[in-house]
């Protein structure tokens, strides 16, 4: 059977609020737009997010402050160019979702509700309930559907067609069928989203397993602060899944096992609005140090009580439901347990302002493009604040859209061919056939549980040494995995393989810039090296792949600006 190929001029991959955002721009622009996700839309991750978009619209706020806020915040590891740009487009970008039909949640004068999130100067955080990123990606695929877009849902994309500095599509195959084709476009933007899957314990949907951020690194082009992998100070006890800071921004009071509010001595200012890293690491000190609450001692409690049944079924109904269904415990009734779980990736698939991917801090791959959570172009830098993720994906999706639209037809059309797959057709060929001795799930296991061990919250260079050992061990075991289905419909262990193969993968960059980073700074805190060193490591990490699977480090320059760089205190 031959191979299809089919030509667009644009290819996406990703369907969350990025890759949603950028099609729906191109398709009205005029350009013949194809979106490949390995889910439908309407489960995209973009859909989980819980407590708001940033925007600074009140009278009391501006966007110098809310800038300030994100290069603070990102411990001025942050480019203020790209920051000033999304800051000073955020409330453009909350009337256009507006105009577009998301119902955001109201004050009784009529505005748009905006509640505290950590970190921030003022209230800032626009929200519908507490199911914001639904509201906005149910907008988003409506608009989107309208214009007619294609999505190839329930396609998963193999490898991108990088030749010559030029990307000329991607291979996909079919999830239902396992038939494989070729998109064969004048530009490809990836917006997969990000790659929680790699931590034990973690707030992120199955799917997000940084495939993008593999198949990037194959071709020898890098990725950019990986070593910044955000905790969420409050997951629910045991499954990590997500309570959105929304909970802390109307009021949750975090406790110990000795009825502290033990925030005071972390940020005595800021208490539980500190921004993320800092109360994910006060949470889990108090766990190491023996403070803990819950059968295992291993959370510690956030009180919601005090805000009484109306404030929590009005702002908070999903949070409580999910604190039921886990944990069994009634928010309105009595503390939850929580604690710090895996949950965004500040690094990524470097990119300038405009989204194009770079092959190096001073080039750029021609044709190629990246928005949303699998990007690096750096607003977030070491630590991203709440609600500053939706406004990304949503600004920066529908921001590098126009970027394309502009600069399609000025690129140049490379017709593929079925030898431009092999290497995807050797690949699915291989684990359909392999009969080794290794299963998927079993090393998967192993790889979360000692990331999330030996690479998570704390960082020492002991520690990180031996995840790179286990990362190597994983590697060559993996080439000895067997998988039991080896039919071609709707083969979920076929993808897991594919899935374990780039966790892997994407992993030992975590840990290979961890190391090399001899300092904490925002979400990276190396035990060994407790204080932040500007004078080396006020720069971004590039790492490359090697032939041989080892990671190769450079650095480049951070974007600074008219914030200077200060210690960082709550």
């Amino acid at each position: 059977m031959s191979l299809e190929i089919k030509k667009y001029d644009v290819v996406i991959v990703g369907a969350g609020l990025a890759g949603l955002a950028a099609a729906r721009e191109l398709q009205v622009a005029g350009k013949n737009v194809a979106v490949i996700t390995k889910l439908h839309p309407l489960r995209s991750h973009s859909g989980a997010a819980q407590g708001g978009i940033n925007a600074a619209l009140s009278e009391e706020d501006s966007i110098e402050l809310h800038e300030f806020d994100t290069v603070k915040g990102s411990d001025y590891l942050a480019d203020q160019d790209a920051v000033n740009l999304m800051c000073s487009k955020a409330p453009e970008t909350i009337r256009w979702a507006e105009h577009m039909g998301a119902a955001f949640s109201r004050t009784e004068q009529g505005t748009i509700a905006q509640r505290p999130f950590g970190g921030q100067s003022k209230p800032r955080a626009c929200y519908a309930k507490d199911r914001t990123g639904l509201t906005l990606l149910q907008t988003i695929y409506e608009q989107m559907h309208r214009e007619n877009v294609k999505v190839y849902d329930e396609w998963y994309c193999m490898d991108l067609l990088y030749e010559d500095g030029k990307v000329n599509g991607v291979v996909a195959y079919d999830i239902k069928s396992t038939q494989t084709a070729i998109f064969n476009a004048k530009a490809v933007m990836f917006a997969t989203g990000g790659y929680g899957r790699a931590f034990s314990v973690n707030s992120n949907a199955h799917a997000n397993t940084g495939d993008a951020l593999s198949i990037v690194a194959r071709h020898g082009l890098p990725l950019e602060d990986m070593e910044f992998v955000q905790f969420h100070p409050t997951g629910l006890a045991g499954s990590g899944v997500l309570i959105s800071e929304a909970a802390r921004g109307e009021g949750g009071r975090l406790y110990n096992s000795e009825g502290e509010r033990f925030m005071e001595r972390y940020a005595k200012e800021k208490m539980e609005l500190a921004p993320r890293d800092v109360v994910s690491r006060a949470i889990t000190t108090e766990i190491r140090e023996g403070r803990g609450v819950g059968p295992n001692k291993d959370a510690v409690a956030i009180d919601l009580t005090h805000l009484g049944e109306e404030i929590i079924m009005e702002r908070l109904p999903e949070l409580r439901d999910l604190a039921i269904t886990f944990l069994g415990q009634d928010m309105i009734k009595e503390p939850i347990h929580i604690a710090a779980t895996a949950h965004y990736s500040m690094g990524g698939i470097p990119c300038n302002i405009d989204g194009q991917v770079q092959k190096s801090p001073t080039e750029l791959v021609e044709g190629f493009y990246a928005a949303g959570e699998c990007s690096c172009v750096s607003v977030h830098g070491a630590n991203r604040l709440g609600a500053n993720s939706v406004l990304e994906a949503l600004f920066f999706g529908r921001h590098v859209g126009k970027a394309i639209a502009r600069d399609v037809d000025g690129l140049g059309f490379k017709d593929a061919t079925e030898q431009n797959a092999q290497k995807a057709l050797a690949q699915l060929e291989t684990l359909l056939t392999n009969n080794g001795s290794e299963r998927v799930p079993e090393l998967r296991n192993e790889l979360q549980e000692s990331m999330t061990f030996d690479a998570g919250v704390f960082r020492t260079r002991e520690t990180l040494l031996r995840q790179k050992e286990k990362i190597a061990e994983l590697k060559r075991r993996y080439k000895d995995i067997r998988i039991d289905d080896k039919s071609k419909v709707y083969n979920t262990d076929l993808q897991e393989a594919i899935e374990l193969g780039h966790l892997i993968d994407f992993s030992s960059f975590i840990v290979e810039g961890a190391l090399a980073r001899e300092e904490s700074r925002g979400a990276h805190y190396r035990e060994d090296f407790p204080t932040r060193n500007d004078e080396k490591f006020l720069q971004h990490t590039f790492g490359y792949m090697k032939e041989d699977g080892s990671i190769e480090l450079e650095y480049a320059d951070v974007v600074l600006g008219k914030f200077e760089v200060k210690e960082r205190t709550y």
